[in-house]
């Protein structure tokens, strides 16, 4: 997903439509999950007391009259809200909400961690109330700026790369990205969104990433593990990547949690698919025009695409956030893109996408990465090699 055309809409993830505001859920639910993210990112949700925050105070007296204007029973207290949050999934609740938004068991917290889901952190993409929801674009908005007083499309992308491929650095690594001279217009940047590693992470005297997207893994009882992307828990336990001692780690960093969350997490779509596309001998610059759009492919004739990779886990947010391509750099067709699992978990997720697309983007199709895969096969002709299909966004069957 480009964040810079999403930095350029700024609060503009989709403008409020007649149909949406039309619902009071809405407000609501953007209330909550503002609330929700905010809080987890500076206290945990663990860690309530009374006096509730004001942004918390507010999002429990809405559920409350919500459920009151309805006849429902409203929760009693914010502990009661939060049981709600992670065992009642949305479409449950005595609220007035458009169809489309969520799906028959989705929720608001993950109900083993009590971390915010991803449509938890969708609805709060979608609001107004709390700065800390727009850090990640406010840090891609700072990368940019920097890349481009110094007239360096490369220190971008290469800073764009780093946060998907390494989420996760030891002291020795991020000794080697300081010395990086590439890097150098992001160098005081990125010594603020890596953070120090909490001994809550460790297991014995060892951390663990995550096999399928590279974050740190939280131990759980009984030897399990558990990943912070809603993504990955849908593929089951998630498979342990580096184990790294507390010895060799350092002082371990890791990417802040909205960066880990809007950047890395989609991020990993999106050079898994450069991967494919390079495998069939294509020409692919990422990210390219300090991220005009995700992917600019080449065909040996000359034919271009423009893709911009939507890694999204609801379809109607995605249809809401739907914008032409920039023009620029030029390209004779464009696509948005989205994971092929994403449509396997919702087989409505291309109608529901096309049912909340705006009228200004009525000719942008959504794809998913496979359905783009085999359109670059059938445009490069007999004999083409195919990528490995059977492997996800880390290589893994």
């Amino acid at each position: 997903m480009s964040l810079a055309s999403s930095a350029a809409t700024a609060r503009g993830v989709a403008a409020p439509s007649p149909e949406w505001s039309a619902h009071a859920g809405v407000p609501l639910m953007r209330t909550l999950a503002s609330a929700l993210t905010a809080l987890d990112a500076v206290t945990g949700l663990d860690a309530f007391t009374l006096p509730y925050p004001a942004e918390v105070q507010r999002a429990l007296d809405r559920t409350v009259l919500a459920c009151l204007e309805r006849g429902a029973d409203p929760p009693a207290s914010l502990p009661e809200l939060l049981a709600w949050c992670r065992e009642r999934p949305v479409t449950d609740w005595p609220v007035d909400l458009p169809p489309d938004v969520a799906g028959p068991d989705d929720l608001l917290l993950d109900p083993e961690s009590s971390r915010p889901t991803e449509l938890c952190h969708e609805w709060a993409e979608q609001s107004g109330d709390s700065a800390s929801v727009f850090r990640d674009r406010e840090i891609i908005r700072a990368a940019l700026r920097l890349c481009r007083e110094y007239g360096e499309e490369d220190a971008y992308t290469e800073f764009r790369r780093l946060l998907v491929t390494r989420p996760v650095l030891t002291a020795a690594e991020d000794f080697a990205v300081s010395m990086d001279h590439v890097l150098d217009p992001v160098k005081e940047l990125l010594a603020r969104i890596y953070r120090p590693v909490p001994d809550s992470y460790l297991r014995g005297d060892t951390y663990a990433t995550c096999g399928r997207c590279l974050t740190l893994l939280v131990p759980l009882g009984h030897g399990d593990w558990w990943c912070e992307r809603d993504r990955c828990r849908r593929r089951g336990a998630p498979p342990v990547g580096r184990r790294i001692t507390r010895e060799e780690a350092g002082e371990l960093l890791q990417l802040e949690r909205p960066l880990r969350q809007f950047v890395t997490g989609p991020g990993r779509a999106e050079v898994d698919l450069e991967r494919r596309l390079t495998a069939l001998g294509l020409t692919v610059r990422m990210w390219p025009a300090f991220d005009a759009y995700d992917i600019h492919v080449t065909f040996p004739d000359g034919h271009v695409w423009a893709v911009d990779v939507k890694d999204w886990a609801h379809p109607a947010f995605l249809g809401r956030a739907a914008r032409p391509v920039p023009q620029q750099p030029p390209y004779d067709e464009a696509f948005w893109v989205v994971p092929r699992d994403r449509v396997d978990d919702r087989p409505d997720y291309i109608a529901a996408y096309e049912r909340n697309r705006p009228a200004s983007a009525g000719g942008l199709r959504l794809l998913t990465d496979t359905e783009l895969i085999d359109r670059a096969r059938r445009l490069l002709g007999p004999g083409t090699a195919a990528p490995d299909e059977e492997k996800g966004e880390d290589g893994d069957a």
